[in-house]
């Protein structure tokens, strides 16, 4: 088994993985041409759901693997853990400030990052966007993960059960995007061509993820954890608030819920 997992591309299985992601945002963003509207229970569940399973997802396919590797290589496990997660937050909130992007369900005034005149269904573009990048960006370290000598058929297992954990998730995110903007007068083909567009961002975080690690080997530990944080930061920065902004509404926890048990039967189940 060992020399088949040699003969694996890592970064070929970053890419393939991160397309399939890509694909189901886009077979998400395609609910647009179905629905017009979108129930804001149902929209809280959804974003509850894709927080269960990120937060789920950052755990047991990469802060647990990241500490495991890193007592593997003689180091405290705690310390790659730690100082990747807080990089990878801080990568996040730098980009957060610059970027222009608008969450969902605000005002275009409320807009954040560097002031634009951009037009509002850009800036929610932009806004999925931004926490597609640290999604393909877990999915190719994982896949890069093979490269390392400790690497074994759990390692791709863990790789795959991510990839498919992201792509449930991007589902419920492609009709989250592309619904509204319908609902706003956009017509229903363009409103599918600006949601799937904010997953193309998720094959290129997973090739340069999965290269990066296969250059830098000694620092996987640290990437796996890099990659946890910068997830983290997405739920907690925005796809928590805005599924809790109805505060008599429990569909968001219980989206939370269902999410993270899903992803974490997922996780040890199959890994």
């Amino acid at each position: 088994m060992i020399q088949y997992l040699e003969t694996l591309n890592p970064i070929l299985l970053a890419f393939l993985a991160t397309v399939f992601t890509y694909f189901v945002t886009m077979l998400g963003s395609s609910m647009v041409f179905f629905f017009k509207t979108i129930n804001l229970k149902v929209l809280n569940s959804m974003l509850g759901f894709a927080s269960g399973v990120m937060i789920a997802a950052s755990f047991w396919s990469l802060l647990n693997p990241a500490i495991e590797l890193a007592e593997k290589i003689g180091l405290p496990g705690w310390k790659p853990a730690v100082i990747g997660f807080l990089a990878g937050g801080l990568f996040l909130w730098s980009i957060d400030k610059v970027l222009p992007h608008l969450h969902l369900n605000k005002k275009p005034s409320l807009a954040e990052g560097i002031k634009t005149k951009l037009r509002r269904s850009i800036l929610l573009v932009l806004s999925i966007t931004l926490h597609n990048i640290p999604e393909g960006l877990a999915v190719g370290v994982a896949f890069g993960a093979l490269s390392s000598p400790e690497s074994d058929t759990s390692t791709l297992i863990a790789a795959m059960t991510l990839a498919l954990g992201i792509g449930l998730q991007n589902f419920p995110e492609g009709a989250a995007v592309s619904i509204p903007l319908r609902r706003d007068g956009m017509s229903r083909m363009r409103a599918f061509i600006y949601g799937q567009a904010s997953g193309i961002v998720e094959p290129i975080a997973g090739v340069l993820g999965a290269i990066f690690v296969i250059k830098m080997t000694f620092l996987l530990p640290y990437a796996l954890a890099f990659a946890a944080g910068a997830m983290i930061y997405v739920v907690a920065e925005e796809l928590i608030p805005t599924a809790k902004e109805v505060r008599s509404d429990d569909s968001g926890t219980i989206g939370v819920m269902i999410g993270f048990a899903l992803m974490m039967f997922l996780d040890v189940a199959l890994g």
